[in-house]
């Protein structure tokens, strides 16, 4: 029986949902080339949506339909982080769907229903609505790789996202029906008492085995990292910046319900599982990285080393093992999406700037985007005071403390190896010769955008404690 109580702990997602279909059947009608009323229709959404989650998110953990969803403090941040990231999104993909010629409402609808199923996926609290938050989230995001389809690229990136995605999904829905087999049980919180004394079944062994590939998939950790470099480099650069940033909190969200909420017993099973996982992404990242010359695919590569990163707080095994990896997947993906707004701020119709090259000489360009670029290159390589350097030393911090010194010690040596291809795009900038001194073309909102999202990094950067504390104080509360 639904009661009132339900619905209203749902009601942002109602919200969302209602608002993605009614802008879907305005945009049908609409006569509109520049598609103004679909882009500022779905950014409201995402601003009263926001609202929605702070004004009703409930003082004490709360639960909605039988359990299968859950309100907590963890779900809060990182709902209002996707939103967040969200709207930035569509703004810098506003400027370039526009500039390239091929505005379609259809990119932001899109958006709303992946961004729905993030929430979704944020908030689940049975092995059922895990997967259903997943497959809207995937099945947005495999059309708006293939949006463009003019594009051979696009397409083969499309399909072979589509492909792997589907036998990724099929393995992870394969391991939940192992584990409900042995339960008998959908919701994550009885799955964790049924197995606390019977961790060692085979079938739970190997249903956590299957779930863990889903899990590495859908965060692009090696092996299971084939589709980053190629979808990265073959969508366009305003799809590869939604992809790179938000689903990457929806992702960490999906890794904590499953293995935090529903399989803690099985803790040394999937902390060394996890231990292989990250050392294979941090090494394969950062060193195949270094011989890119797509930016792009630079960055792809980049990401697989985060997710190690990423990895190695969840393994801790301790809150606050989990709290740094929540503060690392969302200053990750303010990082990301910054980085590929500078790919978006340097091209122009029938143009990608996706090609290192493409950055020789920025600071004579333009001084100030050349700084933004040099402080989200920084952060990414973990320098201090730049953000991305707290995010790098509080989750070492937390591996250290929970023993494993010798993970930390591995995580720093591949952390180095992967400063020179960010310091690369800094010497590209600032010593080489521009080959071409065209002006950069961009509105006055494009280019606020960049500054406050390079100027957040730095700033953050210099105080990172609130993050910091409310990331904390929501896990420990978890716990």
């Amino acid at each position: 029986m639904i009661s009132i109580t339900d619905i209203m702990t749902v009601a942002p997602e109602i919200f969302m949902l209602t608002m993605a279909c009614l802008i879907l059947v305005l945009d049908t009608f609409s006569n509109d080339p520049q598609r103004r009323l679909t882009y500022y229709l779905s950014q409201l959404t995402l601003v009263v949506t926001a609202v929605l989650v702070s004004q009703l998110s409930p003082e004490q953990t709360a639960y909605a339909f039988g359990n299968s969803y859950i309100d907590d403090g963890m779900a809060t941040v990182l709902k209002e982080g996707v939103f967040i990231i969200g709207f930035f999104a569509f703004l810098y993909s506003h400027e370039y769907l526009k500039e390239h010629g091929w505005l379609k409402g259809e990119y932001f609808v899109l958006g709303l229903f992946a961004i729905l199923g993030e929430m979704i996926l944020i908030s689940a609290y049975s092995l059922l609505t895990v997967y259903l938050g997943l497959e809207l989230l995937s099945l947005s995001l495999y059309a708006m790789v293939a949006m463009h389809r003019k594009s051979t690229a696009a397409s083969e990136a499309a399909m072979k996202y589509f492909v792997l995605g589907a036998m990724a999904s099929g393995m992870l829905l394969y391991g939940m029906s192992m584990i409900y087999g042995v339960t008998g049980s959908l919701q994550l919180e009885t799955i964790a008492t049924t197995i606390e004394n019977d961790t060692s079944n085979i079938l739970l062994v190997f249903g956590l085995v299957f779930v863990l590939v889903g899990i590495a998939f859908k965060l692009g950790a090696v092996p299971f990292h084939m589709w980053v470099p190629d979808v990265y480099q073959g969508s366009p650069t305003c799809v590869t910046l939604f992809l790179a940033s938000a689903p990457k909190l929806a992702a960490f969200a999906m890794a904590m319900r499953l293995l935090v909420d529903g399989l803690q017993p099985m803790l040394d099973n999937w902390q060394q599982m996890l231990i292989i996982l990250s050392i294979l992404s941090m090494a394969t990242g950062n060193i195949v990285a270094i011989s890119q010359t797509n930016i792009k695919r630079m960055l792809a590569y980049s990401a697989i080393a985060h997710i190690g990163f990423l990895l190695l707080g969840l393994l801790s095994g301790t809150a606050s093992g989990y709290a740094g990896s929540m503060f690392y997947v969302i200053i990750y993906a303010l990082m990301s999406m910054g980085a590929f707004g500078m790919v978006i701020l340097l091209g122009r119709k029938d143009f990608e700037a996706d090609e290192l090259a493409h950055f020789k000489g920025l600071s004579d360009r333009s001084p100030w985007f050349a700084f933004m670029m040099l402080i989200l290159m920084f952060s990414m390589a973990g320098v201090p005071p730049f953000l991305g350097f707290w995010a790098k030393w509080f989750v070492l911090k937390e591996l250290v403390d929970a023993g494993f010194v010798w993970l930390a010690a591995t995580a720093v040596f591949f952390s180095i190896i992967g400063v020179y291809y960010y310091l690369h795009v800094i010497k590209l900038m600032y010593f080489d010769k521009a080959d071409s001194m065209t002006a950069i073309k961009a509105s006055k909102q494009m280019r606020f955008a960049l500054s406050v999202n390079g100027l957040a990094l730095l700033i953050l950067g210099l105080m990172p404690g609130a993050l910091l504390a409310i990331c904390i104080s929501v896990m420990s509360i978890a716990a």
